[in-house]
């Protein structure tokens, strides 16, 4: 069994900043890409940053400039530093993370998703 717990949503004023964190635990061989997702009421959910296991970042261009992905894998932790937000941005975000657990005959990858955390930007 795998969990993904996210913390750190919340509202904020347009201009703000909010950090996310989502913490990875349970039968885990290896952690290989995680990553944010968000969704917007009506919309489909969009990848926001993706960062590899080798530190390798993959960044929206709605977002580059202002949000930073970044991980602890001591921690089986990934960040998310959101700066300058706008109300474009609110939306429920997503951890995702492929996970490598052993399984029979060998390793096998996964995909798991946290249960998301609402970010809401407005005056």
């Amino acid at each position: 069994q795998v969990q993904l717990v996210e913390s750190g949503g919340g509202l904020v004023q347009p201009g703000g900043s909010l950090r996310l964190s989502c913490a990875a635990s349970g039968s885990i061989f290896s952690i290989n890409a995680m990553g944010w997702y968000r969704q917007a009421p009506g919309k489909q959910r969009e990848l926001v940053p993706a960062i590899t296991s080798g530190g390798r970042t993959n960044t929206a261009d709605s977002v580059k400039g202002r949000f930073t992905i970044s991980r602890d894998n001591a921690k089986n932790t990934v960040y998310l530093q959101m700066n300058s937000l706008k109300p474009e941005d609110t939306a429920v975000y997503y951890c995702n993370a492929i996970i490598a657990k052993r399984g029979p005959g060998g390793i096998y990858e996964y995909s798991y998703w946290g249960q998301g955390t609402q970010v809401t930007v407005s005056s």
